[in-house]
């Protein structure tokens, strides 16, 4: 199946996959060929493609999939390959999160920002990295 990964930066990756694994918002998911068509939300994570012999790894901190029969186009708010992070990139992505956490505290809306760093401190351990702990 066709794997199209999108930043507005920049895109990323476009290759034949034979699996595609997506951190949704409502839980890990692995896509394949022929998969229900189906759109979803992705919340910060391991975004992970098997191609060729191969796993590529990305970096995602949000967007959306979208998920057809042929394939998965992936458009991110931010990604970078996984064997490209570095630990400053993690700080400013925290430093990003923190700031939409403080502006949801001040509207009232903390539940969903409150998840959004929690992802974020879970996704830099899972690549290695050390996020500062956020000021909840």
């Amino acid at each position: 199946m066709q794997f199209d990964l999108v930043s507005p930066e920049r895109s990323l990756a476009s290759m034949d996959a034979t699996a595609v694994q997506i951190p949704g918002a409502d839980g890990d998911m692995t896509i394949m060929a022929d998969h229900a068509p189906t759109i979803t939300t992705l919340r910060p994570g391991v975004l992970k493609v098997e191609a060729g012999g191969n796993t590529h790894e990305f970096v995602v901190t949000g967007g959306f999939a979208e998920i057809g029969t042929m394939g998965v186009s992936v458009l991110a708010e931010q990604a970078v390959a996984r064997a490209d992070m570095t630990q400053e990139q993690l700080d400013a992505m925290m430093d990003d999160a923190q700031d939409t956490y403080n502006r949801a505290k001040e509207a009232g809306m903390v539940d969903d920002a409150a998840k959004l760093m929690a992802d974020m401190v879970a996704m830099g351990g899972e690549i290695g990295l050390s996020t500062k702990q956020p000021s909840l």
